[in-house]
Parts: structure tokens; C-alpha cells; sequence
């Protein structure tokens, strides 16, 4: 099926579990709640969590209690991670989590691997990652892999629970490595778009011309990762969207804050170079009232002939953030 509009398609959130300024992880972890039970009741497809250490502003380090806590509080959506940086962790003990969730909330929970670190250099240390790591990411893919299968009752090393649940793997990546990748195993890719937008084209082009039917997918399957900040008119958006750049000008210059309040609009809050620097980062950013990111996302849609639309709205007030989730909502269903 060919895809142009935002009803052909499904959508789903990518929560960072951001702490804003001035609110702490027990308020965030409230809020990410709240999101998923609306995103439940607007229809959305997935909310994942993703995996991130020593960052004062995300607070989503522990993202297998974090989704067992989602998944606890929703009854329909599929939850799982955007994603478990699979060299931070050993294959089994992966395996071991995930078997638990799966057991817990059977046909709801998807795995999605990554090979970054999800920090900074220091922190990779302390989770004693091997400096070979990322190298290793397509033999631990296969092992866990083979934790989770059928045909692993015999071996020596088994995940129980976790064996022979059918837990939908997924590979995550920002480059063209991933995309081998998933191809070659035959399993669904979902690209970082909302922060890596460089590669985009030419890593869904590889992940289509090179896919591999497996046991878990017949054909190729994508999703596209992207910001989206909308409001009632584009004024506002514009408004919220301050929120954002800040926070992403902050990973930019190297120095990482807490989401901050919004400003308005036209405040001069960067130099020239930055911002040349920030909009290249964040070219996959739809921010607008309804019509305005109706046209903008169709247009990516079309482009791009994903199966489904992953969205991250970085907006300081929880309210204001819902109201964003629900006008894609509600343009999801062709209203």
C-alpha cells in the first residue's frame, strides 16, 4: 500500500522520560503515565522508552522498570523500548527482563536494541561496556536471539522465563550500519530521525533493497522517528517550541540542561552558527497548528513510504504536551 496521508499509517510515542526544570523524576514519571493511558485512548500504536545514563534532564536510565510500570498502567498499547543499548547489558539478562514483561503483559512488549552507548564515555566505564562493544552488537542480537526461541529448550544457558515467547525484536539505528543489520536478520528498523537526520533516505533504501524475510517478518517494516510539537494555532507551537531547541541546543554545545520553560518565539537565545548547527539536527521537526503539520507530515509520509510514525514532543507543560499528542490523534483518524 502506498502511504500519503497520516490516517494510512499508525503512530506511536517515544517518551525520553525528560525531567523539565524545576520538577523532579517521581513528577516525570507521573506525567509519562498520564501520556501513555491518553495516547491509549487516542489511538497511538506503541510508547517506548529509551535508554539513557547521566543526564540530568532524562530520567529513563532504568528502562525495563519503567516499562513494566507503563505497561501495569495501560491496557491496549504496546510498550517497549526506543531502545535497550544492547553492549551496556549481557545478552541474557536481556533476554531474562524481557521474557519477565512479556510474561506479565503476554502480546504487548516489543524489544528494541541499539548499539550506542546511550552517554557519555565515563558512564560507559562505570556500566563496564567493552570497549569492543559496538562491534559485537550482531552476534549479541542473535544470541538473545536465541534466549528467546523455541529451539533453545535444549542448550546449556536457557531465559526463563523468556524462551519461546515470541517477543518482536527490532533494530534501532541513527546510520547505514543498522540497516544492514536488520535487513540481513529480517527484522523491523526503526530510525532515529528526530536527532540523526543525515542518513535517512539512504539508510531505509538499503534496509528495503537488502531485506531477508525471517520467522518474524515477512516483509520490510520501518518506522520513522520524528519531533512534533503542535498546538492550537502556529504561534503557540512556535511558542512551546523554544522549549525544545533549548534543550537540544544544550546536547549541541555540550552543555546538557533540563527542559526549560518556554520563551517567546523571536527571543535571541542563540548565535547564528548554533543555530545553523541546531536546525540541521533537528530537520525532521514538524511544529504548527493542525493544518500546518497535517501537510508537513504527509508530505515526510509520502516521501519516505514509512508503516508507521514514531513521534517525541519535548514541551515543557504537561498539559500542553497531551493537547499535542492529541491533535496528531485526532489527525490520525482523518478528522
Amino acid at each position: 500500500m502506498t502511504n500519503n496521508k497520516i490516517s494510512d499509517i499508525k503512530i506511536s510515542v517515544l517518551d525520553l522520560a525528560i525531567v523539565r526544570d524545576g520538577g523532579n523524576a517521581k513528577d516525570t514519571f507521573k506525567n509519562s503515565l498520564d501520556l501513555a493511558q491518553q495516547a491509549e485512548k487516542w489511538g497511538y500504536n506503541r510508547f517506548w522508552l529509551a535508554e539513557h545514563h547521566n543526564m540530568q534532564g532524562i530520567a529513563s536510565t532504568a528502562t525495563v522498570v519503567l516499562i513494566g510500570h507503563i505497561a501495569g498502567g495501560t491496557s491496549t498499547l504496546r510498550i517497549g523500548s526506543g531502545g535497550i543499548m544492547l553492549p551496556n547489558h549481557a545478552p541474557l539478562i536481556v533476554a531474562e527482563q524481557f521474557g519477565t514483561l512479556a510474561t506479565l503483559y503476554p502480546d504487548r512488549i516489543d524489544l528494541g536494541l541499539g548499539r550506542a552507548p546511550g552517554t557519555d564515555q565515563f558512564t560507559a566505564a562505570a556500566l563496564k561496556r567493552d570497549e569492543h562493544a559496538a562491534m559485537e552488537f550482531p552476534a549479541n542480537v542473535q544470541e538473545l536471539q536465541m534466549y528467546l526461541s523455541e529451539g533453545n529448550k535444549n542448550g546449556r544457558v536457557r531465559a526463563i522465563p523468556g524462551e519461546g515467547l515470541d517477543i518482536p525484536i527490532w533494530i534501532l539505528g541513527s546510520s547505514t550500519d543498522s540497516a544492514y543489520l536488520a535487513a540481513s536478520l529480517g527484522l523491523p528498523y526503526a530510525f532515529a530521525s528526530h536527532f540523526a537526520p543525515a542518513q535517512l533516505h539512504n539508510a531505509l533504501a538499503i534496509y528495503r533493497r537488502n531485506f531477508k524475510p525471517s520467522d518474524q517478518l515477512k516483509e520490510p517494516y520501518v518506522i520513522a522517528c520524528v519531533n512534533v510539537i503542535a498546538a492550537d494555532d502556529d504561534y503557540k507551537a512556535n511558542k512551546l517550541a523554544t522549549s525544545f531547541k533549548k534543550l537540544f541546543l544544550g546536547i549541541i554545545t555540550g552543555n546538557r540542561q533540563q527542559l526549560k520553560a518556554p520563551v517567546e518565539p523571536d527571543e535571541d537565545f542563540m548565535d547564528p552558527m548554533e543555530e545553523a548547527a541546531l536546525q540541521q539536527m533537528i530537520q525532521y521537526t514538524f511544529t504548527g497548528g493542525p493544518e500546518k503539520i497535517k501537510k508537513e507530515l504527509e508530505k515526510f509520509i509520502e516521501i519516505t513510504q514509512i508503516d508507521e510514525l514514531m513521534v517525541a514532543s519535548a514541551i515543557y507543560d504537561h498539559e500542553a504536551r497531551l493537547h499535542s499528542y492529541e491533535i496528531l490523534g485526532e489527525l490520525n483518524k482523518g478528522n
